[in-house]
């Protein structure tokens, strides 16, 4: 496989506690061409995570550390990130999650064999402290289109990897600040692409954050129309069905 550079976008807001088990999944990585851009949101929590990130930064270079005098939220933190990446491949990895230590070669195998420009893996649940699994492996379909994730959205940002040389780099939207940000971003590239191809193998590990905005998901049910209704223009008989699908989905998707 040709190792091509592959630019690793990290948010980070509150990431002390969590950053630096997330780093050390990026080090033992089998697939070393990387480089990992950790932008941290303007954490109220006195420089914590970001002495933390300095502890690895300061001994490799391919971690590079961004500090945001505002508070962006992760749609802007991302941007600003992927504004500094420079990589072919784009891999999303959020601040409290792990990687398995093959992630970056099987998931960059996986494309190759699909031809794909985006891909994405299946992944387990684990509890924040503990990091014993909480839910069943969340093993994601074979393919994704426009409609189905109208649907629901399986594609887990930190499981993503996209080509740069198939679809041009892709920026957040930041109106829609930490909320449903991902589930946008995914749309707009599915529209361009037409189809991302899911990877059954189970190679990371999802901390479920009990403060997690979206681990509500009575909370995330007018962004979730908001999505649907104003940003896409699905109408309102559309819009309707998608949601209905979506929540019930969603609830078989967090049944234990």
């Amino acid at each position: 496989m040709d190792e091509a550079l592959v630019s690793i976008i990290t948010p980070m807001y509150k990431g002390a506690p969590f950053i630096g088990e997330t780093i050390e999944s990026v080090l033992s990585q089998s697939y070393g061409n990387w480089e990992m851009i950790i932008v941290d949101d303007c954490s109220p929590d006195d420089g914590a995570g970001i002495a933390e990130v300095k502890k690895y930064s300061k001994d490799d270079p391919r971690i590079i550390l961004i500090e945001s005098p505002v508070n962006k939220g992760s749609s802007g933190s991302r941007n600003t990130a992927l504004r500094r990446a420079t990589g072919r491949y784009i891999a999303f990895l959020d601040s409290d999650d792990i990687w398995h230590p093959d992630f970056l070669e099987k998931q960059l195998g996986f494309m190759a064999s699909k031809d794909a420009a985006l891909v994405f893996s299946s992944y387990r649940r684990i509890d924040e402290n503990t990091k014993e699994e909480i839910l069943s492996p969340f093993i994601v379909p074979d393919t994704v289109n426009y409609n189905s994730l109208l649907r629901t959205c399986p594609i887990f940002p930190s499981t993503a990897i996209y080509d740069t040389s198939k679809v041009a780099k892709i920026y957040f939207n930041e109106d829609m600040g930490s909320m449903r940000d991902d589930y946008v971003y995914w749309l707009d590239m599915i529209k361009k692409i037409k189809i991302g191809y899911g990877n059954k193998e189970i190679l990371v590990d999802y901390r479920v954050r009990k403060s997690s905005v979206t681990g509500n998901k009575l909370k995330v049910i007018i962004p979730q129309w908001n999505v649907l209704y104003k940003v896409e223009k699905l109408g309102l008989l559309r819009s309707l069905y998608n949601i209905m699908c979506w929540a019930w989905i969603s609830y078989f998707k967090y049944r234990k």
